[in-house]
Parts: structure tokens; C-alpha cells; sequence
């Protein structure tokens, strides 16, 4: 594994105990410059993972709690006049962050959901005629709760869409949670937390994972996927350019992590239904096949031809 990589994983393993994997899968996410959706019950640790993953990169870190009566402008601000001098002042809102928390997003209304389309996609905000351009890295961490349905919004589909995952964390085994009630018994971890990387040093891995190759026969193999997806009876929606997009950069991640140049066929299934599950719908019929999306993505998974030869590795 790529050293700074682990060391970081190694940092917010600190407080999230026995979930290496979904730590992984964030950080893959932090390299492509992604946002993801954590979606899981209550108390299994997704705001302490977003607020650990903060303070390992020691970058500015906001957490908007959403609720119905949250405002557009609490996210990105809004302009007033200088009593003063009268002149307009911009006032920043809680999106200019390197990393913004936005917990339980789906009890904001659509008109506060909305406010984030443009900040998650072009990484500005756009006020009275006037565009002001987020810090960078910009990353949206989303917690939702799937089982309570009371006093929420559905997400719609072109917010899920710009999501790079979905993650979900899972309750802890025996071992796990005995570590758990270990490290909490003098306070929360959280609070001990030390950077274990800067902004630079994630500026800089991004801009490795950027020179990750692939091999045309690779790439075919995404597309293949994707073309599946949309090509489907069971499946009403299928994946977007954006999703491809998404999974080929998840990838580039995937193989960085692992100390690699280049992407596998393995790198790519592994990111697949974590990048591209929450992007599509199902129609009746795939509902009584398949029951989730994940199971009609695995069974697409299963169904296509898998690349035997590597370019890279030849």
C-alpha cells in the first residue's frame, strides 16, 4: 500500500474500529476529488468518520445538521448590505470548507438540497451575478438514514448522481466493538485525533492518481458495464456518462492505493458497486428479481466478459 495512504488510514482507523475497508473506500474517494453518501443506521460512526477523516488531513472541516427549515442561503451564503457604507457584502456560508458534513440530508427540503448541486459539481457558488470559487480540495460527505422515513425528502436522482459513492459502515463484530467500548471509555477518541497529512499532501496524491493508467481493453470493460446497465429490462434508470466517469476514477484510486501505475479488471469490480449502485432504478420487473439495485449490478458483473490480458502488464 501506498505509504501516505496508510498512514492516513492508519489515523481515522483510530476511531472507527474494524471498517478498513469502507476507510479505504473514502479515501479513494478524497484522491478523485469525490463526494460521497453514507448511508446506515443510527450510531454505527458515520459523522465520526467524516469528522476523522477532517482531522487526519487537517483541512477546515464544516457539518451542516439539515432539517426542514434549513435555508439555501445557510449553505451558500448570501449577500447583505453595510449599514455602514452601503455597500454589498458577501457572508460566506457553511460550503466554503475543505470538507463539508452535511448530516442527515435528506430531511432538507429540496430547495436546501438543490443548493448543493452547483458546489458539488463545479466546486463554486453562484450569488446575485457573482461566482465565488470553493477551497480546494472541496469534498461533501452526506449521512442519511434509511430506515426512518418520517420527516424526509426523497434525494433526487440528479443529487445521487453526483455522489462518487455510497458507502454504507455496517455494525461491528464481537472483537471490533470490544476496541470500541475500549477507546471510549475516557471520552471520544475523536478528540485525540492528530493530523496525519496536510491539504498539499493530498493536493499532491490527487494530482499521482491522475497519471494512473488504463489500458483500452480496461476502459472497453467500464463501458461494457455501464452500456449494461441502460440496456436492461430490469433496469429503468440506468447508469450515467457521469457514472462511468465516477467508476473510472474510482479505479485510478483503487490501483494508486494498492502501489500501482496502472488499472486491473479486479480494480474495477471491486469500485463497481460502491460508484454506480445508487445511480440506477430499477423497473417492476427488476424489483421482483433482483430486490436492490446492488444485486442487478452484481448480476451485470457476473454477465460480462472480463479482460484476460493487461496492456500495462505486458
Amino acid at each position: 500500500m501506498n505509504e501516505k495512504i496508510k498512514l492516513l488510514a492508519d489515523n481515522i482507523e483510530k476511531v472507527i474500529v474494524g471498517k478498513r475497508g469502507v476507510i479505504l473506500e473514502l479515501i479513494s474517494a478524497l484522491l478523485v476529488e469525490g463526494h460521497v453518501l453514507v448511508e446506515d443506521v443510527p450510531g454505527v460512526g458515520k459523522t465520526q468518520l467524516a469528522a476523522a477523516l477532517s482531522r487526519s488531513v487537517n483541512g477546515r472541516f464544516n457539518r451542516i445538521q439539515l432539517t426542514p427549515d434549513i435555508m439555501p442561503s445557510d449553505i451558500t451564503g448570501f449577500t447583505l448590505i453595510n449599514k455602514e457604507n452601503g455597500a454589498l457584502e458577501y457572508r460566506k456560508g457553511a460550503a466554503f470548507c475543505n470538507f463539508l458534513l452535511a448530516d442527515e440530508i435528506n430531511r432538507a427540503s429540496p430547495k436546501a438540497q438543490s443548493a448543493l448541486l452547483e458546489a458539488m459539481e463545479e466546486r463554486q457558488i453562484s450569488i446575485d451575478g457573482k461566482t465565488y470559487p470553493l477551497p480546494k480540495p472541496f469534498m461533501t460527505l452526506a449521512t442519511q438514514n434509511p430506515v426512518e422515513t418520517y420527516g424526509t425528502y426523497h434525494l433526487p436522482e440528479a443529487q445521487m448522481d453526483r455522489f462518487s459513492m455510497r458507502l454504507t459502515i455496517g455494525y461491528p463484530d464481537d472483537d471490533a466493538e470490544l476496541g470500541i467500548l475500549t477507546r471510549n471509555e475516557h471520552g471520544n477518541p475523536i478528540a485525540t485525533i492528530e493530523p496525519a497529512l496536510s491539504i498539499d499532501d493530498v493536493t499532491a496524491l490527487q494530482e499521482q492518481v491522475r497519471e494512473v493508467k488504463a489500458a483500452e481493453n480496461v476502459r472497453r470493460y467500464i463501458t461494457s458495464i455501464v452500456r449494461a446497465s441502460r440496456d436492461n429490462e430490469s433496469i429503468r434508470l440506468g447508469v450515467s456518462p457521469r457514472g462511468s466517469i465516477a467508476l473510472f476514477k474510482a479505479a485510478k484510486a483503487r490501483a494508486f492505493i494498492d502501489d500501482r501505475d496502472f488499472i486491473t479488471p479486479q480494480d474495477v469490480k471491486k469500485c463497481a458497486v460502491r460508484t454506480l449502485s445508487h445511480r440506477i432504478i430499477l423497473s417492476p420487473k427488476g424489483k421482483s428479481e433482483f430486490l436492490t439495485p446492488e444485486n442487478a449490478l452484481k448480476d451485470i458483473l457476473n454477465k460480462t466478459t472480463v479482460p484476460k490480458t493487461i496492456d500495462n502488464e505486458q
